[in-house]
């Protein structure tokens, strides 16, 4: 039985947490796998599968980590990364794979002829570390990390594309899309929710962080606008992270506390997807979000920005992509409160199985 190791930041909740978490549930049986986090005590620790194995570098999560904390942690894996690695990592692994951009996939990166080497990208690396400085510097050197490894996966064409905009290298290059666990999706689905949504209304629901990327500032200013015009319609958010203050403060500035909810974190959010009249995902850029194909699966109208998410709904007709501006975001909206029909739709194809086959293919090679 091959021994194969996962690395990711964590096991908070997440799309590529997710993806995850059922593809090493799904394969546990035909393989030994590990898990490795640099970050220990992620919610979605709990639904692996017992003979999943789970290792950190860090016994925190990242959320109780103090500001400077958070700051020299990934300072020190990227200098001290060799020693970090062959004490808590080099084992005898037949395949280590780097499931995430960033702090695992320069600690993965570390030379060991004994195990095949695999990065997985989900993120248009053109934008994930923005444009100043700082992301010059990481671009630089991740430049030389993404070389030393034996096979690059990408969740989307689109991101493959992207990456080889910026990194003009030759490594072995694949596109797989992100599994998902449909019977699973479903089966949550019929939970119970805390809150039911209004019938009187049009309720839009995210799931998404609450950061920079997610574009929840922009979108908060475009409901304002919306519903100072009559337009009635209510906003649901679920998710946490370091945007939420400020998010928070201008949700109130704009006086759209009883309009615009943040939920927080929900270990389910199946049930308010399924209840949901549309599912908006309107973020300034995107890799291939599990949330839209869970979506799909739960047959909601979708609503995106122009990003590569686009690439998720390529066989699904009840959708609408819209300019990623303010503009854009407006009138897509606006077509959904003034328009938006209340109907059972056909559940998207999605093949499970394919996917498998082509990941269980990565790690026989």
């Amino acid at each position: 039985m091959k021994k194969v190791l996962f690395g990711i930041t964590s096991l908070g909740f997440g799309g590529a947490e997710r993806v995850l978490v059922d593809i090493t549930n799904r394969l546990s049986n035909e393989y030994e796998i590990t898990i490795f986090t640099i970050y220990s005590n992620g919610e979605m620790e709990k639904q692996l599968n017992k003979n999943v194995n789970l290792k950190s570098l860090i016994n925190k999560k990242y959320e109780d980590l103090s500001k400077l904390e958070k700051i020299i942690i990934p300072i020190k894996i990227m200098l001290f990364k060799n020693n970090i690695y062959k004490k808590r990592i080099k084992q005898d692994y037949n395949v280590e794979i780097a499931f995430l951009e960033g702090p695992i996939t320069r600690l993965f990166s570390i030379k060991n002829n004994n195990a095949k080497k695999i990065a997985w990208i989900h993120n248009d690396i053109s934008k994930v570390f923005g444009s100043g400085i700082k992301a010059k510097i990481k671009k630089k050197i991740d430049k030389k990390i993404y070389k030393s490894y034996n096979k690059l996966i990408f969740v989307s064409n689109d991101n493959k594309a992207k990456f080889e905009e910026i990194y003009n290298i030759s490594n072995e290059k694949q596109v797989i899309y992100n599994y998902i666990n449909i019977e699973n999706v479903i089966k949550k689905a019929n939970e119970k929710t805390e809150i039911n949504f209004e019938k009187n209304t049009v309720n839009i629901l995210t799931v998404s962080r609450l950061v920079h990327q997610k574009a929840i500032d922009r979108l908060i200013n475009v409901h304002a606008e919306l519903i100072s015009k009559g337009l009635t319609h209510k906003i649901y958010i679920i998710g946490d992270g370091p945007e939420k203050e400020d998010l928070t403060k201008l949700i109130k500035d704009k006086n759209v506390e009883k309009t615009f909810i943040l939920l927080g974190k929900k270990e389910n959010p199946y049930p308010y997807i399924k209840k949901a009249d549309c599912f908006a995902l309107l973020s300034y850029f995107e890799g291939y979000p599990m949330v839209l194909l869970e979506a799909q699966i739960l047959q909601k109208y979708i609503l995106i920005t122009d990003t590569a998410a686009r690439e998720t709904l390529r066989n699904y007709e009840n959708c609408k992509i819209v300019e990623n501006n303010k503009e854009g975001i407006y009138n897509g909206l606006y077509d959904i409160i003034t328009n938006i029909e209340k109907t059972n739709i056909n559940s998207s194809k999605y093949n499970n199985e394919d996917i498998i086959e082509k990941i269980r293919k990565v790690i026989e090679e």
